[in-house]
């Protein structure tokens, strides 16, 4: 059985665009919720689609379970898993794990799009924004946000 709620329809429509810049530790998860969340309010959203778009090619984005960082431990073993180091990479002018966080980025993805209902992002209770580093040592990344919908009076 399926239900279809209430349909809202937004009236006016604008554009808010701004760039996130990620400092990351190394390879990981680094939480940016807050930071989106920051950038809804502040583009004063009502309703509409929030974009994230990451600039790179060796980290990507992702939703994923915000509660239990052991979480994102196993998604970093598995991501180790699926593109290892020694995989016998021909690519690997900027170092052993620059081959493999492309890999992780072309399974993970770079963009994610989040509906946004009166002016909350429509993340469930248990998810989080991440960007996720695949390589080793610590980088500058940035994130285009853009939200494309009604506006608050």
């Amino acid at each position: 059985m399926t239900r279809l709620s209430g349909t809202r329809i937004a009236q006016s429509q604008s554009v808010a665009t701004a760039t996130l810049t990620v400092q990351t530790p190394g390879e990981g998860f680094t939480d940016i919720t807050e930071d989106v969340r920051e950038f809804v309010s502040q583009a004063g959203a009502a309703d509409g689609a929030l974009f994230l778009f990451l600039r790179h090619t060796s980290a990507s984005l992702t939703i994923q379970e915000n509660a239990d960082p052991d979480v994102q431990k196993d998604l970093v073993t598995a991501l180790r898993r699926l593109a290892p180091e020694d995989a016998g990479w021909i690519h690997g002018t900027e170092g052993p794990d620059d081959m493999p966080g492309h890999v992780k980025a072309m399974l993970t993805g770079v963009g994610l799009h989040i509906p946004v209902v009166q002016g909350t992002l429509t993340l469930g209770t248990w998810q989080g924004i991440y960007l996720i580093e695949h390589r080793f040592r610590a980088h500058r990344r940035e994130v285009v946000l853009q939200f494309v919908g009604s506006r608050n009076a």
